[in-house]
């Protein structure tokens, strides 16, 4: 029997990006540190626009979007984490490999990969997992 596989990554979602941006333009229009100062985010193509009056009132604005937005993207020091996690605490028949910007999980067990997934959903990572192409 072939061995099972899912791929684990973390991509951003064009929909979360806006709902962020939104909730930022929503504090950003309601705290009384931004009354005044011309500040507001916005979407530039594919680019955001930051504005404000003072310098520092921008960076602000940069914080409360940082804050709002999800940190997305499997980086490789990502990838090793989770690699790490797979290897000491889930079952010995999963292995997982670094492919690119996703992590490939294999086990013949489809139970043993559905617990791994279980297994990572209960960490507290820093990134965003999505489970795709699992066969």
């Amino acid at each position: 029997m072939a061995d099972s596989t899912f791929d684990i990554v973390s991509k951003v979602d064009k929909m979360e990006a806006d709902n962020a941006v939104n909730q930022a333009q929503k504090e950003i229009a309601t705290r009384y540190d931004f009354k005044n100062v011309g500040a507001s985010v916005e979407w530039s193509g594919e680019k955001l626009l930051l504005k404000a009056s003072a310098e520092e009132r921008v960076k602000a604005v940069l914080e409360v979007l940082e804050q709002k937005f999800i940190k997305r993207g499997i980086s490789s020091e990502d990838a090793k984490k989770v690699s790490k996690i797979i290897r000491d605490e889930a079952p010995k028949s999963v292995k997982s490999q670094i492919q690119g910007d996703e992590l490939r999980v294999q086990s013949k067990s489809r139970d043993d990969l559905q617990a791994t997934m279980a297994l990572l959903k209960g960490k507290d990572l820093d990134v965003d997992l999505q489970f795709v192409n699992f066969r």
